[in-house]
Parts: structure tokens; sequence; C-alpha cells
């Protein structure tokens, strides 16, 4: 029997490393191991990512040479800004005149704290001219004597005029320190919140480097030839030399990597991912069957780091039930885990013999309102997990699913103390908790204006089914767990593809400008390993801030999946008439590809023009797109062009507000080609036609417009 290729993910938590062995043809998961974080190891957290490698290999019968892909997410670049576990960076400020008195100014970086009392440790020095070598030498001298272990280099309008860094750093070379300079890390204006994110990645920089070599070398060792990758903040994977030159991007990324899951594997293309914990809930956005990213907050302070937007909601699995006054008064924010108990539900029957009500104190400081058991077998904790495996709210086999009948003796001498029956005392525990995650769900929902309708709720990690099915329950949205979700991160970086983001603030910008950074980001993403064939683009163009931004996402091989089941016409149909609420019966095919079929319907509303809401389903079946109303017309590759120009001349709005193209989703091949970030109609044209190129001239091409107000 041939042993299949397989797609390696790799998750290293704070305790433990989680890793997942996928096949690479058809995605599903075909073996799974935890081992502890090798922390305290000689070779680091290498020595864990080896040590699950192997055992994964051996559990699946795989050799080194079956690897086709692998990749993992650290916390090691978050844990040491937390911890301040950082590297002494010395700034070198370029500039004379005006220029030298903004540079000046960034020495203020050695006020930022990392914890409480600890501040990033900085020197900084200044050069008149970049370009006299004995000046920069005496500056780089000067803070390497003041400790400096890494140096950054920063120039006014560097995005612009890069020389100046690089002249800079070229001199530095020889004393053999790592080097950054600001305009690498990102390319867009604000001097201070450039230097900035470039500081604080130099300071984490040696450590990393100094990982990234191990783990590198142990994973050639072992005999793997795939490239290697590592998880991004923002929900992709980049190649490990793109990791040497900027780690701060693996910051934050341990919740990317359960939402790269959900996108992934659970196709989710519009709704809001709930990945739990024991002691807490990352909430996290798909819109429109992309990850929601903002720039990220950096020691207190804003950065130019493009992270997952994910808001942290102090409930898990574990929380513990707080109590006073005969009534359930919160939930969390301290966990069994931290108090040091056990959960009673896991607890026997037996255990839970002769079991009395307490309240106790955690940790100093707490307030000492945290209900425990005190039974025949010990003191207990009542969590969440107890509450929702007491309402039958847990599905059997899943990671917290325990004996009902122990679920509810362990709510029982609480409910009594409550006054009340076991369901009604499990119900207000879950009330409670998923309360504070219903507020910044809401949240999110309006930010994102997700439309409820169509959005579901997907719960991911160990705890999922203590939050997600009730939070489904009592708000009316459709939830699930994901498959396999405690483990769902490194699935996600197993599945996760290549990412490349490249932002220009171009004031006015050509489309020849634009479609030279949309070609940026696609060379880039080619370069870390993605199929040339497979790169998608997705361009946005922000008029008021003048930001032309290219993200370009691309798998290392072709995918061809194999798989065992297609959704059939009927079962598609259902799918969209589901989505769209209505009968199928009134649910029409409008167009469609071999990868994609729209299907749409008409609403007519008394005093109001007639609506036309669509709906994109995919060959499995999942809703890959919606609108409320929208145009479908098919073409191909050959008349597009002259399609596209009257389509978009039709439908672009003209007011006080400035030009407003129509919102231009094209079908192509087995794609959605979204470019509905651009407003003005010829960059969107042009960038229409890029995506055309190539293609043969016979090939259907389904234009999906919706017009802007």
């Amino acid at each position: 029997m041939n042993t299949p290729r397989i797609r390696v993910g790799i998750d290293v938590g704070g305790t433990f490393t989680d890793a997942v062995a996928v096949d690479a043809t058809t995605l599903e998961l075909l073996g799974q191991v935890k081992v502890p974080t090798s922390h305290h190891h000689e070779d680091g957290v290498a020595h864990g990512i080896v040590e699950a490698l192997d055992r994964l290999l051996e559990q699946t019968g795989c050799a080194p040479a079956d690897v086709a892909f692998l990749a993992h997410g650290t916390t090691q670049a978050t844990n040491a800004l937390l911890e301040g576990d950082v590297a002494t960076v010395g700034l070198i400020g370029i500039g004379t005149g005006p220029a030298a008195v903004l540079t000046r100014r960034l020495a203020s970086f050695g006020k930022l704290e990392l914890t409480p009392g600890k501040r990033l440790p900085m020197a900084y020095a200044h050069v008149t001219d970049p370009q006299d070598a004995a000046a920069v030498r005496h500056a780089v001298e000067g803070l390497k004597g003041a400790g400096a272990q890494v140096l950054v280099a920063s120039q006014p309008f560097s995005v612009d005029r890069p020389e100046g860094e690089q002249a800079v750093l070229d001199t530095a070379r020889p004393y053999g320190l790592p080097m950054t300079a600001a305009h690498e890390i990102t390319s867009l204006y604000g001097l201070h919140k450039r230097t900035r994110t470039a500081v604080v990645n130099a300071a984490i920089l040696p450590r990393m480097l100094a990982t990234a070599d191990l783990v590198d070398a142990s994973i050639t060792k072992a005999g793997v030839t795939a490239p290697l990758m590592v998880m991004r903040c923002d929900g992709g994977v980049m190649a490990f030399d793109e990791m040497r030159r900027r780690p701060l991007l693996t910051v934050l990324s341990g919740p990317a990597a359960g939402v790269a899951g959900a996108l992934m594997q659970e196709r989710v293309s519009e709704g809001v991912f709930l990945e739990t914990g024991g002691t807490s809930t990352d909430v996290s956005v798909v819109r429109r069957g992309k990850v929601a990213v903002r720039h990220a907050t950096i020691l207190g302070k804003t950065s130019y780091l493009s992270a997952l937007d994910v808001r942290t909601v102090g409930v898990g699995g574990g929380s513990m039930v707080r109590i006073g006054g005969g009534r359930v008064t919160g939930v969390g924010p301290r966990s069994a885990h931290i108090a040091g108990l056990p959960y009673a539900c896991f607890a026997s029957p037996d255990q839970l013999r002769d079991a009395k009500v307490d309240t106790v104190r955690p940790m100093d400081g707490d307030p000492a309102d945290y209900a425990v058991i005190d039974a025949a077998g010990g003191r207990f904790a009542v969590t969440m997990t107890c509450a929702a495996n007491a309402l039958g709210r847990v599905p059997e086999g899943d990671f917290a699913h325990c004996d009902p009948e122990s679920a509810r003796a362990a709510i029982a001498p609480l409910a009594a103390h409550l006054g009340t029956d076991v369901e009604t005392a499990a119900t207000r525990i879950l009330d409670a908790g998923i309360a504070q995650v219903k507020t910044v769900v809401d949240a999110m929902i309006r930010d994102y204006r997700l439309d409820k309708d169509t959005a579901i709720l997907v719960g991911g990690g160990g705890g999922a089914a203590s939050v997600t099915p009730h939070l489904a329950h009592t708000s009316g949205m459709e939830g699930r767990i994901a498959r396999h979700n405690e483990v769902i991160s490194p699935i996600g970086v197993a599945l996760a593809l290549v990412r490349e983001q490249v932002e220009r603030i171009v004031p006015g910008a050509t489309q020849e400008q634009i479609l030279a950074v949309r070609a940026e980001a696609e060379r880039a993403v080619v370069a870390q390993g993605a199929a040339a064939e497979g790169v998608e683009v997705e361009v946005t163009v922000d008029p008021q801030t003048n930001t032309v931004r290219a993200v370009a996402t691309g798998a290392t091989e072709l995918r061809t999946q194999d798989r065992s089941h297609r959704a059939d016409d009927t079962e598609r149909l259902r799918a969209a008439a589901a989505s769209l609420k209505i009968d199928p019966a009134a649910v029409h095919v409008l167009a469609g590809t071999a990868a994609h079929t729209v299907y749409g319907t008409e609403t007519r509303r008394r005093l109001r023009a007639t609506r036309r809401p669509i709906r994109i389903v995919d060959v499995d079946g999942v809703v890959r797109h919606h609108a409320a109303d929208a145009h479908v017309e098919t073409t191909t590759v050959a008349g597009a062009p002259e399609v596209l120009a009257r389509l978009v001349g039709e439908s672009t709005s003209y007011g006080d507000g400035g030009v407003r193209a129509p919102a231009l989703r094209l079908l192509l091949g087995a794609r959605i080609a979204d470019l509905s970030g651009v407003l003005d109609p010829q960059p969107l044209l042009a960038l229409a036609r890029s995506e055309l190129r190539a293609r043969a001239s016979d090939e259907p091409v389904v234009a999906v417009l919706e017009v802007r107000s």
C-alpha cells in the first residue's frame, strides 16, 4: 500500500506542542500527537517540534520523504515580549536639519514598557550623513559599547528613498550584529510608528534567529526536504527565511492558526470563530471568506503589523462559577487550572458522595466567591464544562464530553444551594458565562457588518462545547463545533496558505502603480514557494488614506483534491435556498463555472425597487459568497474586457463622495477573484484584465457586480 503525501502542522503552545498530519490530497486528518513543549531543553522548543514530528510519522506510517509541507506556529515571539526577554536594540537615526529633530525623538522608545517595571532596552545614536562611513562606524561602536545586540537604521521618508538606511547597514555589516532597516519592515509613511514597529521586531530578532536555526537544522537532520514554513499573525504562513527577517510577523499568531483551520477545514465564508480553551475564548471574524485583520497594538501602542483581529474574553471551559446571595453572580476569570482543582464533572459518582458547596479564593487578592464542591473524593471546581455536559450540550466523542450522570451529580449540590433544579442551575451558569462572550460577538458582527442571517458561529479548541452551542441556542444564530476542534490550531497551520501583504501610500495612484503593488505581492509569495498558477491577489485602494494594499495567497503545491463526495445539483440548490431563507422552488441558477454556481431570486417590496439577492455555492455545497442585490452576467475571457467595461460604466456612481465603481467579483476556473476593494473604474478594469491574462480565450467568465450606494 502506498503511503499518502502529508501536510504537517505543529502548534507550539506554552505547555504542550500539538502536531497533526493531514492527507495532502483529501485534506483529511490522518494523525495527531501531543508532547510537552521543551522550553528548558538545550535545543529549546526545536526539540519538542522534532519529537512531535517523529511520533507523528511513526503513528501514520509515513517517512520523512512523504512530508509535502511542514509548518509550525509558535508563541515564542509573543512570550518574549510578554516576559520582557528581548535583546538590547541599537537604533541609528539619520538626518540633518528638521529631519534630525524628528529622528532624535525616536530615542524615547527606550521608555516603552515591556512588563511592569521593565522597559525596552535600547540605545540611540545619530548620524547626519549616512554616506559618512567613519561617522557610522563611530555610532555603531558606541551602540555596541552600550550593550546593543541588534541594529535598526531609520530615516524620514525612507519608504521612498531607502538608500540612506541601506548605506548605514552596509557600513555596519562587518560588526556582525543582526540588522534591519525600518523601510524593510513596512512601506507605510509615519516615521514614528514605522520605526517603533522595526524596533520591536529587532528586539526579538536574536532569540528568534537562534530558534530558527535550531529548528531548521533539526528538521533537515530528520530527513524532511519539504520547505519549512512558519505561521503568521494574519492567518497565513511564510518561508523560514522570511521569518528570520521579520520575526514580528509571528507575534499574535496563536489565535490566527485556529481561525485558519476554521477557514480551510470548515470552509466558513461568513461567521464568527470562537476558540475556547480552559481559561479564555478568542473571538475572530471571517467575512466573505477572508479573515479579518487590522493593525495590531504592541506594547500598548498601535503598530504597522497587520494581525488577526482577535478579541479575548476571560471565559473558557474551565472557568469557575461565582455565587453570592443565593444566585450565580458570574463566571471566571479564574479557571480550575489556576485554582489547581479538577473539574467536578470528571469525578466519579462515588467521589462526589456527601458533596457540600463552599466558596474559595483561587489566588491571593481574588474575591472569595468561587464555588467548589467538597466531597468524599476531595475538592472539585464547578465549571462551564460541567454545566454544558449537564445540559447535554457536549456531543459524544467531544474532547470535553463526560458521563451526563456525573455532570448532573456535579451540578446537583450547587443547584440545591441555589434552591433550584440541576437544569436551571446549569442554564444560569452558561448564561452568565456566554453573556460576556456574546457582548464581544455582537460588537464584532456590528464592526464588520456581518449579515446575521448568513453568519454562523464555529467553535474550536478543547473547550468549544462549553461556549458555542449555548451561545447559538440563546442568540438564535446557527452554530456548530468544528471537526477535530481540540486540534483546530495545528490543522490550521497544516492547511494555511503562503501569504504576503504589500502596502504602499501612493497619492492619486495610477493603474500602473496599483498593478505594480499587485505584482510585488504576487512575486513575494512565489519566492516563498507558492505555486505561481494558483496565486490569488486581493487589492484594496483606500482613497482616504491613499493606501494601496495587495494581499497575495497561494499554496506550495497546486491542490487537486480528490474528495469522495461532491454536492449534487439538488444539494447545492438547497444550500442556496437555506441561506436565502426561501423555498427552493423560488431559487434559480443564474450562472456557473465548473467550480461554482450562482443562485438567485427576486424580492419585491412595496414602494421599493426590486432586489436580486444571490448566493455563490461551490462544488462541496458551501456558500462562498452572498450579496443582498447583485447583477450577474456570463461571458468569455475574450469577450470579458468589453463586457466588463460596459457593466462597470453602467454601474459606477458619481457624487459628492467621489467616484464609486461597483464591487466586482469574477468567477474564473476554480477561483472567485475579489476586486471589490477598488473604487476607481479604470484601475478596476486594469486589475480585471490582469486576472484574465494567460487564460484560454473561450474560458467562461462570470461577473458578479454589486452597485455601491
